[in-house]
């Protein structure tokens, strides 16, 4: 599990808040511009937000992104994974494989009850709750 997230999941986040305050069809130039990236960048951040299904894209010169679910159902561990993929890989903290049962590393249960308690907070945080324009 890594303690950083990319920029790609920063402007994820403030794209889906944008299309919620919105409410409508935002064309992707748009969106870039008002969350400080490119319009190439663009496509790639929306990527999996539109495979998951939370938002829709119309392509074509009057097309753009929208809302496609309620932001009060996605919660910032369902965005961040969804961006980043799992957060629970299976490494050890310390070596970077696996930890083996009988060989645990020395911060094995303590990194195991933090975690957990991060990903605890992260799922109970709401993508509707995170204010617009506060950097991630």
């Amino acid at each position: 599990m890594r303690l950083e997230l990319t920029r790609k999941t920063d402007l994820a986040l403030k794209a889906i808040t944008r299309l919620d305050r919105t409410g409508g069809l935002i064309k992707g130039a748009d969106l870039a511009e008002t969350i400080g990236t490119t319009t190439a960048f663009i496509a790639q951040v929306m990527k999996p937000l539109v495979a998951h299904g939370w938002v829709a894209s119309e392509p074509g010169p009057t097309g753009g992104y929208r809302l496609a679910t309620d932001t009060t159902q996605i919660s910032v561990l369902d965005l961040i994974e969804t961006v980043e993929g799992p957060t629970v890989d299976g490494r050890c903290v310390l070596r970077g494989t696996p930890c083996p049962v009988v060989e645990k590393c020395a911060l094995h249960d303590a990194w195991n009850r933090a975690r957990g308690a991060l990903l605890k907070e992260l799922s109970a945080t709401r993508v509707s709750l995170i204010e617009e324009g506060v950097q991630v």
